[in-house]
């Protein structure tokens, strides 16, 4: 093994529009978070576009000027580093790869979910064969990925394409024929359907899973010194892949809505539900167990992609000398071993908490707003960060700007910076569509997982003195 580099060979512009659209369509959309949204029905078009307006959006936009400003390896890392200072960076950079590990047991429990369901639905509600899928397959895409990118790239630009894609849009399309045809249709769809009871504050938790399903179009930020005219490419492919993740999300959560009663709806199984309603109306029953295992494909896919993704951040942080100097090794293939292999033990003891709430679907809820709130604290320094640099770094070349300004960048800034601090506070509020038992016990779970998965960065900060000799 051997101590990972910062220097690299800048790379060919060889990205165009419809790259990087693509790469923002697979890191954004997910199938996974969809159950939850068509529990909320015709409102979760409400939550949506709330969503969209005040953090999706200026996200967007604000990534979209920080990676043509600053396209180094390290994407946010390197954002807040020259905004606040090597300590915020480090920690903002720890955050967003501790959030990615707690991410890994919700999106394969999705994935055990629709095998169970395929398989013994009981299943589906066991802890032991949850746990027993979730470490097995997280461990196979651990080990896969210490040979590189080469074993698992092709399988993972595959998976997102007849895994999450094609199945998201064929239920939308199987939605549309639904409603056409006039079958019966499970949730109302009005105007007063539109609005949900704001008043009632478990409905407002919901919006911290929507916030999450809308993360992910600063990742490709990696790639803003392949683009091609970046000041002309990434607008356009953020505009656009913007649309198609919004109306697909939406879309897609509606029509599990339409078929599957909402008591009846599980938030871990919901979208094979859906299609194995959709399937046996339409006499194509023989489709469920295809579709199914494009699902787990998917999934399976979706993993191995992000298990290395997040760890070449927190690399150039510990090549800084933030951290240990031996958590950078990396093998003969230039993967970070120690860092792969630390990400899944601590993905394995995140997995207590199916064996700490009274049901999966409570575990799985737990999870998922852990990442969420882990998430948003990387958002707040993203949007702080770009007021920031604003001033701090004025004469840095965007490729492209924000237009309207500073006047501009501070309203999205704040807007975005308001609306992450929310979201994580909303997060402690029970949700009204899943029974996560004592409350009390909840809140505890989610205050000493967000203070335990944050104090590391903080005790490694505080030695780096030693670390940095011993580069």
């Amino acid at each position: 093994m051997k101590p990972a580099s910062a220097n690299s060979k800048m790379p060919a512009r060889t990205l165009g529009v419809l790259a990087i659209m693509m790469i923002n369509i697979i890191a954004v959309s997910s199938l996974r978070g969809l159950p939850f949204s068509a529990t909320y029905g015709f409102s979760l078009v409400f939550f949506f576009t709330l969503a969209a307006i005040i953090f999706f959006l200026p996200a967007a936009l604000i990534s979209a000027e920080l990676a043509t400003g600053w396209p180094n390896r390290g994407g946010v890392y390197v954002w807040v580093r020259e905004a606040f200072g090597e300590f915020w960076g480090f920690f903002i950079i720890w955050a967003q790869w501790i959030y990615n590990i707690v991410w890994y047991p919700t999106i394969l429990a999705f994935m055990a979910g629709t095998l169970a369901y395929l398989l013994n639905p009981a299943w589906v509600e066991s802890k032991v064969y949850m746990l027993s899928v979730i470490l097995i397959v997280f461990w196979t895409a651990t080990f896969l990925n210490w040979f590189g990118m080469r074993v698992t790239s092709w399988v993972s630009t595959l998976s997102a394409l007849i895994g999450t894609l094609f199945p998201m849009f064929f239920i939308i399309s199987l939605g549309f024929i639904w409603i056409t045809q006039g079958n019966p249709i499970q949730t109302e769809i009005s105007v007063n359907s539109f609005f949900p009871d704001l008043y009632d504050m478990k409905n407002l938790s919901f919006l911290l899973i929507v916030f999450f399903a809308l993360v992910g179009m600063e990742m490709s930020a990696v790639h803003a010194d392949e683009v091609k005219n970046p000041g002309k490419s990434y607008p356009k492919a953020i505009f656009i892949s913007t649309i198609i993740i919004f109306f697909g999300l939406v879309l897609s959560s509606l029509a599990i809505a339409i078929v599957v009663p909402n008591q009846a709806l599980s938030v871990v199984t919901g979208l094979v539900q859906a299609y194995k309603i959709f399937f046996d109306s339409y006499g194509l029953n023989w489709m469920t167990p295809v579709i199914g295992a494009l699902i787990v494909f998917g999934a399976i896919g979706a993993v191995s992609a992000w298990v290395i993704g997040p760890t070449k951040g927190l690399l150039v942080a510990v090549v800084d000398g933030n951290a240990p100097a031996f958590l950078g090794k990396t093998n003969k293939h230039g993967v970070p071993v120690v860092l792969l292999s630390l990400q899944a033990i601590i993905c394995s003891i995140m997995c207590i908490v199916f064996f700490l709430m009274p049901t999966v679907a409570a575990s799985y809820w737990v999870l998922s707003v852990l990442t969420g709130q882990l998430a948003m604290v990387v958002y707040i320094a993203l949007f702080a960060a770009a007021i920031r640099l604003r001033y701090k770094h004025a004469n840095v070349v965007r490729e492209y700007k924000v237009p309207g300004g500073n006047g501009m960048m501070w309203l999205l800034g704040l807007m975005g910076a308001a609306a992450s601090i929310f979201a994580i506070s909303i997060g402690f509020i029970p949700p009204a569509k899943v029974d996560v038992g004592d409350v009390f016990k909840y809140e505890v779970l989610l205050i000493i997982g967000l203070v335990t998965l944050s104090l590391p960065p903080l005790i490694m900060y505080a030695n780096r003195k030693k670390y940095k000799r011993s580069l």
